[in-house]
This record gives C-alpha cells, sequence and structure tokens, in this order.
C-alpha cells in the first residue's frame, strides 16, 4: 500500500515544489520510492498550471535536485487518499486543517519544520523538535522567499534539507509498520 505525502504552500511555486523535490530525492536514495508517493499543491489557485518559479528551479537544480513542475492547488477531498499533508508554515497549517473534513483529516496536517532534528551535541531532551508538533509558532515557518532575491531561495532550500531527515524516518516508521 502506498504511502502518500503532500507539501502545501501558497502557490505552489517556490516552497511546496522545493521540498516536494527534496524529499522525493530522499525517499528515493531511501529505497522507498516504491512505497512513497510525493507530491505538491498550493492553498490557492493564482498560479495553476505555471512551472515552479525560475529562482527555485535554478537553486534546486545546483543542488543537484529535479526542478521539473507544474503548480496546482489543494482540494479537500484529497484528503481521503493522503497519509500526511506538509504544511510550509503556521498559515496554510492553519488553511489546510480548516479544509479537512474530519478531525482525522485535521490530524495529518504537520508544519515541515516540526520534523526538524537537533543538531549534534544539542540535548535531544530539550528539543521538542524530534517528534512532529502541532505547534504553530513563527520558528517552525519556512519563510515565503517569493518577494526577495536568491539568498532567501537558498535558506528555504537549507530549511526543507534539514527538516527532511526526520520526515524521512517518520514516514519510514508508518511504512514499516504497515509492512509488518
Amino acid at each position: 500500500m502506498t504511502y502518500r505525502v503532500c507539501f502545501v504552500c501558497t502557490g505552489n511555486i517556490c516552497r511546496s515544489p522545493m521540498a516536494e523535490s527534496v524529499f522525493r530525492a530522499r525517499v528515493v536514495a531511501a529505497g522507498l520510492d516504491s512505497l512513497v508517493e510525493v507530491d505538491s499543491a498550493g492553498t490557492g489557485g493564482w498560479h495553476e498550471g505555471d512551472p515552479a518559479d525560475p529562482r527555485t528551479v535554478a537553486v534546486l537544480q545546483e543542488h543537484g535536485y529535479d526542478g521539473e513542475h507544474t503548480a496546482r492547488q489543494f482540494q479537500p477531498s484529497w484528503f481521503s487518499r493522503l497519509d500526511l499533508v506538509i504544511a510550509l508554515d503556521s498559515g496554510h497549517l492553519k488553511v489546510l486543517r480548516r479544509l479537512a473534513p474530519t478531525e482525522q483529516d485535521a490530524a495529518k496536517v504537520r508544519l515541515l519544520r516540526s520534523y526538524t532534528r537537533p543538531s549534534p551535541g544539542h540535548d535531544p531532551s530539550a528539543n521538542a523538535l524530534c517528534a512532529p508538533s502541532d505547534a504553530a509558532g513563527d520558528d517552525l515557518d519556512v519563510p515565503d522567499p517569493y518577494y526577495g532575491g536568491m539568498d532567501g531561495f537558498e535558506e528555504c532550500l537549507e530549511m526543507v534539507e534539514g527538516a527532511s531527515e526526520g520526515l524521512l524516518a517518520a514516514v519510514r516508521e508508518h511504512v514499516e509498520g504497515r509492512a509488518a
């Protein structure tokens, strides 16, 4: 049975396609690509059908990731087929949880950076980010790089990469639990 993850930002041209590309690469590298499906969408439909922002594509390609993407808008009906919906900031988290048809569907929505693992030498008992959190603070947001320069896209990539390993560990646990 396929485990399905969808990353969601505002317009699906910057943060969520970046997260989709990075996480898909992690899934493939872990040998889970036959068990995990990864995609992305936006809370709004302003960019439906458009490719990712050229700056997103440039940063992804510069770091060895695929930049191929077509934007689309998240639909509430998708909750029934998704296992995990990853919001890129607290605003998306709130919108997605409001769109969720059931409490079980709302519980599928998590902030990407809630999966960020502590840095080496950090006391893990002091870090609530080791496990997914329901917190919706600015410190867990991936800032929107759209209105800035390339440095914002680089920062976005660093944050996405920083959370991807923890997210992969959580998804692997679910996938292996289903297989047992």
